[in-house]
């Protein structure tokens, strides 16, 4: 494989023959006579190409290792969810495995290698199926780049997807709705910002990246329903516009927290953790220490980040919901299952469906096809069980 080179190749004059010339590689690329605007503009053109192939000349081979990494550039900034760390995660492995391969040898025998080591990394059915899926959209910009073959993408889209039952590969558990009264018993346990956070995504059926990064500037309040138009969401980068109707319940959530900088997320962890300090100073029956009193000055304060991240979010409810089994266990009671921020909109899901309809709960929830919604959506079942109690 040729050296690349750093910087933009210069047009230079090619003397014996007096005809303009730009090196690429170590192949030259004769442009027409020197000076000319014919040679100018076929110069711009040649080396347009040249960087949008990433420094290399048409027909140069590529190896895997390098479509990766470009594939992993182009998708850095394209998702506003945690779509990135999966691609990443999948094309790792085929990274490890055929990295020093070219791109014209890899084929379905190779993808069906990749997908079994993604199998023995422990992941259920639909995530193996996901991330061979993620492979395969790498090569497929590969051939939109004119780096990988049209023949190579069609190839690998011959191997068909890992069906349910096939032995040795687990199946994933469906996501539920959670319980209210689960809900409920948690929130006691949570910081006021994160129970807000928490009664917020219930009202609203928003995501959990949504919660975390509303500020006030993304609020229209003039109506008497507000709207909230993330900065980044998850369908941002297919041009779908997000816009979550914050009702009177969700904005009586939201008022308290109002108020303060436009640009900064409504829900900090630094100010849970001041109103944490503060009610434990207040709470405090002994003397406080001299170095106790005032740590503004410290020359190594813990710092907190300016929003909370989906991790920490899910983190601070896991935290609270073992508090809460704690102390179940200690009078003797069941304890409550354990549940994450994203049944939180599958619970919205289903009480959307359950008082409109599956086009509301659409609309709400944001999805652009009906059958989006229905992965939310859990089925209800008591409508079903009080028809057949009158029919049969």
């Amino acid at each position: 494989m040729s050296r690349k080179q750093i910087g933009t190749p210069a047009y230079r004059l090619h003397k014996p023959s007096g005809r303009a010339v730009v090196t690429l590689g170590r192949k030259d690329f004769y442009l027409g006579p020197h000076g000319s605007d014919e040679s100018r503009r076929e110069y711009d053109r040649v080396v347009a190409e040249w960087l949008a192939n990433g420094r290399r000349t048409p027909g140069e081979p590529i190896l895997i290792k390098g479509l990766v990494r470009r594939y992993l550039e182009f998708v850095e900034d394209r998702y506003a969810s945690n779509e990135p760390v999966t691609i990443e995660a999948a094309l790792m492995v085929l990274f490890e495995l055929y990295g020093d391969r070219s791109v014209e040898s890899f084929g379905p025998i190779a993808l069906e290698a990749v997908r079994a080591a993604i199998i023995a990394q422990g992941h259920v059915r639909t995530q193996v199926n996901k991330r061979i899926g993620c492979v395969v959209r790498c090569f497929k910009w590969g051939v939109s780049r004119q780096i990988v073959p049209a023949e190579v993408w069609r190839a690998l889209t011959a191997l068909e997807g890992i069906r349910k039952g096939t032995p040795g590969v687990a199946e994933g558990r469906k996501v539920r709705p959670v319980e209210d009264a689960h809900v409920e018993a948690v929130l006691p346990h949570l910081s006021r910002h994160v129970a807000a956070m928490v009664r917020f995504q219930r009202l609203t059926g928003a995501r959990s990246g949504e919660v975390c990064q509303l500020r006030p500037r993304d609020l229209a309040t003039a109506a008497p329903v507000w709207e909230y138009r993330p900065e980044r969401h998850k369908t941002a980068h297919v041009d779908h516009d997000r816009v979550i109707f914050v009702g009177p319940a969700a904005q009586a959530v939201l008022r308290p927290f109002l108020g303060g900088d436009p640009d900064a997320p409504v829900f900090r962890p630094a100010d849970a953790e001041a109103e944490r300090y503060a009610a434990a100073r207040a709470a405090r029956k002994s003397k406080v220490q001299p170095s106790q009193v005032d740590r503004s000055d410290s020359s190594s304060p813990r710092r907190y980040r300016d929003a909370y991240t989906p991790d920490v979010y899910r983190v601070a409810i896991a935290r609270a919901i073992a508090k809460v089994n704690e102390a179940r266990e200690r009078a003797d009671l069941p304890p409550i299952p354990h549940w994450h921020p994203h049944q939180l909109r599958h619970s919205a899901a289903t009480q959307l469906r359950r008082e409109f309809d599956a086009e509301t709960a659409r609309a709400v929830l944001g999805h652009s096809s009906l059958d989006a919604t229905e992965i939310y959506a859990e089925a209800d079942l008591e409508r079903a069980r009080d028809a057949m109690e009158k029919l049969g």
